[in-house]
């Protein structure tokens, strides 16, 4: 079933998570061990996270530089299957992101997701590399999400890259994209960001995942400001716990977010990530209860390989 749907049908908050791949030479069974302390809670969908491969670049005995590879991540479309089948009452959401993919890779990856029956994708401009600045697309890639998902809108309707492709069909993909509460990083100020928001919309998008956020403010701002704009689709808050005292100094850096006050005392007063750990569940516990009284279509949580800290919340608010 499509997310817009499960939405639709729903009278009351949903609550769904999300997974990344782990790293080559682990195997299914460390996806399923995040998973099975989450099926209790009869999650309506699982999204799985697409990465782009890790390289750098070494100089030659000729001066050129080499492009190496050090570090993939299992496929998003096979792990996505494997939960697929594993845990069919539960719908899966894989990311497609523009960032080291050309249009026809997206095209195939699009073709594989089509044929193993999942209806749902979540697309992503995705972030630069480690190794650079700013981001920069493949050659005959997508620049903006905007873009991805007028590609996928056009396989909705039959139309490919190619204008001759042989037995082509209609997909029948459901797409979610991101939103920036606090705004995307490169860009100037919110107003500036709400125009792309407006773009990935009017491209097709049906409802919007925002990045994490700490303070409930920052989302019932982005959200008044969407409707402002005309931006009707839903709007699901993501939340992530903070796990560790460096998050405290790492997040902001990495999502362009801010602490409130408040938690940063809570952290502060901690000896152990132990102690961390507990205040972080504690303070996602009231974010999620506030978010719920609200009237928010479901509840995302980033589960970043860890189920435990996610448990706990979803048994005190569901």
């Amino acid at each position: 079933m499509k997310v817009i749907d499960l939405i639709n049908k729903s009278s009351k908050t949903l609550f769904s998570f999300e997974l990344l791949p782990p790293l080559r030479g682990h195997n299914i069974n460390s996806i399923y061990r995040t998973i099975d302390p989450l099926m209790e809670f009869n999650p309506s969908f699982i999204n799985v996270t697409y990465h782009q491969e890790e390289v750098v670049y070494k100089k030659r005995e000729n001066g050129l530089l080499e492009k190496k590879t050090i570090r993939k991540r299992p496929g998003t479309v096979a792990i996505s299957a494997a939960i697929k089948y594993k845990y069919p009452s539960v719908e899966v959401v894989p990311h497609i992101i523009c960032g080291g993919f050309t249009k026809e890779e997206t095209e195939y990856a699009l073709i594989d997701f089509h044929y193993l029956g999942i209806d749902n994708i979540l697309a992503l401009r995705g972030d630069a590399p480690k190794n650079q600045r700013t981001f920069t697309p493949e050659k005959n890639g997508h620049a903006y999400a905007s873009s991805l998902v007028s590609q996928i809108t056009d396989m909705n309707r039959g139309k490919y890259l190619d204008d001759e492709l042989l037995n082509t069909f209609s997909t029948n993909f459901c797409v979610g994209v991101a939103g920036y509460p606090e705004k995307h990083i490169e860009s100037p100020n919110l107003a500036y960001d709400m125009k792309y928001m407006k773009e990935k919309i009017e491209a097709g998008a049906e409802y919007i995942i925002t990045q994490m956020f700490f303070d409930n403010r920052k989302y019932f701002d982005f959200v008044d400001a969407c409707r402002k704009e005309g931006i009707t689709v839903p709007i699901i808050p993501g939340l992530k716990p903070i796990c560790t005292l460096k998050e405290i100094n790492v997040l902001p850096q990495i999502f362009n977010i801010d602490i409130p006050d408040d938690l940063v005392k809570e952290v502060m007063k901690c000896k152990t990530n132990e102690e961390v750990f507990k205040a972080g569940i504690e303070w996602s516990i009231k974010q999620s209860r506030e978010l719920i009284s609200f009237g928010v279509p479901v509840l995302h949580y980033f589960s970043v390989g860890i189920s435990e800290n996610i448990a706990q919340i979803a048994k005190a608010v569901f």
